[in-house]
């Protein structure tokens, strides 16, 4: 079962301002279960799309806002040649020290936060027909639920999400393991969801089920 830390999280993403005035929908899912894909075609259809992993890649990225602070912190050796962040070594090490993970967040959530409402502001100014937040762990940070209007949990099995990220980014398979490790159950995101994208090996079917969930949404 994954274990989830008790200490207190930072402040949720302050959707209220939009609340009411456009539909807000999450999208969440385990590693490895086909979140990108999906939120690829939500993009497609029309859907307007903001990505905190992506935000938190663009922020750790080379030169990233978030580089200087994560240097001070916790040292050189945690930046690569490239100017990034070594994802690799700083994911070793906050899997195994809680208050360095405690520490890392305090400085990447206030960004990804900030990042996440001015993107969202803009594509409402660009008459968005809803927002899609992407959010890989918005079922472990008990934050989200109360701001969104629809959660969309995209699904497969715990072998296909093993076998694809081993595939996709050259993990071991207990590196993988580890992640999901820390990570919310398949069953715990299921309990949450309100609608489920099955996308367990019949990609066709997982993108169907996909437009026909941006017409419900655009129907309303």
């Amino acid at each position: 079962m994954a274990q989830f830390s008790s200490t207190p999280q930072p402040p949720a993403v302050d959707l209220s301002f939009f609340k009411g005035k456009i539909p807000l929908v999450g999208l969440t899912g385990g590693i490895g279960s086909g979140k990108s894909v999906i939120a690829l075609h939500l993009a497609e259809l029309g859907a307007s799309i903001i990505d905190s992993d992506q935000i938190a890649h663009q922020i750790t990225g080379p030169n990233g806002v978030a580089i200087e602070a994560i240097q001070r912190a916790f040292g050189a050796s945690y930046v690569s040649d490239s100017g990034a962040l070594n994802r690799s070594k700083m994911r070793r090490l906050v899997f195994t020290d809680p208050q360095a993970k405690r520490q890392l967040e305090a400085i990447t959530h206030p960004l990804i936060r900030q990042e996440t409402l001015v993107q969202a502001q803009r594509q409402m100014d660009d008459g968005a027909d809803y927002l899609v937040f992407v959010v890989p762990l918005l079922i472990e940070s008990g934050l989200w639920l109360a701001h969104l209007n629809h959660l969309v949990v995209v699904d497969c099995s715990t072998e296909n999400q093993i076998l694809r990220v081993m595939q996709r980014s050259q993990l071991k398979r207990s590196e993988v393991e580890e992640i999901m490790q820390h990570q919310a159950t398949r069953e715990a995101r299921l309990r949450h969801a309100d609608t489920v994208i099955n996308n367990d090996g019949d990609l066709g079917l997982a993108l169907q089920q996909t437009t026909e969930l941006h017409r419900r949404i655009t129907r309303r």
